[in-house]
């Protein structure tokens, strides 16, 4: 098979004019071949040159008149040209060590090369040089198995992923982008050597996990790893929420599946990373809070709030972002009921002010999770529940023109209140400012300074305190802000 029409941009007749010049037998390997057979557009081009990639690419680069990087201990280089990444590599043999998964890099064929590559649908190669040029090296027949759309190792698989666990993730990172199913021997090694993946940094992982996290449907990935054994070694908390218990014949819902339900239903609504994350954490604070009542049924009192909780110890230990990121996850989860109870009882315009001030820039965010959280088969409760949700939204939407709740900052600042009387620190500027915040989301007054300034002396004369410095004109009459 000759691929030499999808090899028309220049990058690949420079390659393969200096690779003819220095007698380098030149290919182009791994996820940009396997893409172009899967139609799916792909700017990073692996080169492997049997001899010195780094030799190639500063021929090439001086060619293209670029710049290229390169890399000596990893005998690796890499340039930039016209939008697309292009990394040169000598064809390589790699063994490894039981406790680590860097290997010991020895020069080698391209057999060599493809023989270390994780999976068949990644070892496909084509000649780059003059006598070769466009022709499919594909030793595993690893189109074949892009066809059938199987994911399966070049070698033995459990050597494969005993050599480098990480391998097991990106299969199933793999099987989750492609929609591909992986091989039933490649997937029974990666059950057998799950413990491996404590070998890899969390770093690495969560990488990986981002990437499931993106695709389109990343329920495909979470169900492969918690069928596999590393939903349990990576994520245990999630693992928790699998599986229905029944007492005096009154069950509840698998909330493992029932998660991956609302992250779909999410992913099929946002591309927002985290908020996906959120999704996928929502209710991860119902293993640790269930509760049989006789009463009642099953209870998962505070879910939310627990679930909040244990997501900074979960960020630390998976390495995921510990700043702005860690917040806004533990901001959807634990205010993701509210929206849920105001669809339930009549809403009263306090109820969506203070939704609004509480969740802030990411209300919006904050209910679209809500109409992802909408998992029953039943097709009335789902429309009764989306329709209120609707009514809630454009409640948010009228009270936020008229109160400007989203952003809201008291017109009223604790400088002033000390300044008006006379004081210095203490509890009663707190509860002043309480005051005033209460009253503006009830509705009691509007969100003006002119109203604020007046319940501030209302409160404070019910505090026992007295005027020392009331302005003669309010700040808007001076012309402020409020």
């Amino acid at each position: 098979m000759n691929l030499s029409k999808h090899l028309q941009h220049k990058i690949f007749s420079t390659l393969s004019e200096t690779a003819d010049e220095l007698g380098l037998e030149t290919y182009v390997i791994g996820g940009y071949v396997r893409d172009l057979f899967l139609h799916r557009p792909s700017k990073d081009i692996d080169i492997v040159a049997v001899g010195s990639g780094i030799q190639l690419a500063e021929a090439t680069a001086k060619k293209l008149n670029t710049q290229v990087h390169v890399f000596k201990n990893f005998g690796t280089a890499q340039l930039v040209y016209k939008g697309l990444e292009i990394e040169f590599v000598g064809a390589r043999k790699e063994s490894y060590r039981a406790n680590s998964r860097k290997p010991i890099v020895e020069n080698g064929t391209l057999e060599d090369d493809q023989n270390r590559r994780d999976f068949t649908i990644n070892a496909l190669a084509l000649g780059l040089n003059q006598a070769n040029f466009g022709e499919l090296l594909d030793p595993f027949d690893g189109y074949k198995d892009m066809e059938e759309q199987r994911i399966v190792t070049p070698l033995d698989p459990d050597i494969t992923f005993s050599d480098d666990p990480l391998r097991m993730m990106r299969a199933i990172r793999f099987a989750t982008q492609l929609r591909f199913y992986i091989d039933d021997k490649t997937f029974a090694a990666i059950t057998r050597n799950k413990n491996r993946i404590s070998i890899i940094s969390a770093e690495r992982i969560a990488d990986e996990m981002n990437k499931i996290m993106a695709a389109p449907i990343p329920s495909i990935g979470f169900k492969l790893l918690q069928k596999s054994g590393l939903l349990k070694i990576i994520l245990p908390e999630l693992e928790a929420l699998k599986g229905v218990e029944i007492k005096y014949g009154i069950g509840h819902k698998d909330n493992f599946y029932h998660t991956l339900q609302v992250l779909d239903n999410l992913a099929a609504k946002s591309d927002k990373l985290w908020l996906r994350w959120a999704a996928l954490f929502h209710d991860i604070g119902k293993a640790p809070t269930k509760r049989f009542d006789h009463k009642l049924g099953w209870t998962f009192h505070n879910h939310n709030y627990v679930g909040g909780k244990m997501l900074k110890s979960i960020f630390k230990r998976m390495k995921l972002p510990l700043n702005k990121e860690l917040k806004y996850v533990e901001k959807i989860v634990n205010l993701h009921m509210r929206p849920i109870a105001l669809v339930k009882e009549s809403v009263s315009d306090s109820a969506i002010r203070r939704l609004i001030f509480e969740a802030g820039e990411e209300v919006d965010d904050l209910m679209t999770l809500c109409e992802a959280d909408i998992t029953s088969k039943n097709d009335e409760k789902v429309a009764r529940y989306l329709k209120n949700f609707a009514m809630v939204r454009q409640k948010m939407i009228d009270i936020e023109e008229k109160d400007r709740i989203r952003n809201f900052q008291p017109p009223i600042s604790g400088e002033e209140i000390m300044s008006t009387f006379g004081i210095s620190p203490c509890r009663e500027i707190g509860d002043i400012k309480m005051a005033i915040k209460d009253a503006i989301l009830d509705g009691k007054i509007p969100n003006e300074y002119g109203a604020a300034q007046q319940m501030m002396l209302e409160v404070g004369q019910k505090l026992g305190l007295k005027v020392a410095n009331l302005p003669s004109q309010s700040k808007e009459e001076n012309g402020a802000e409020d």
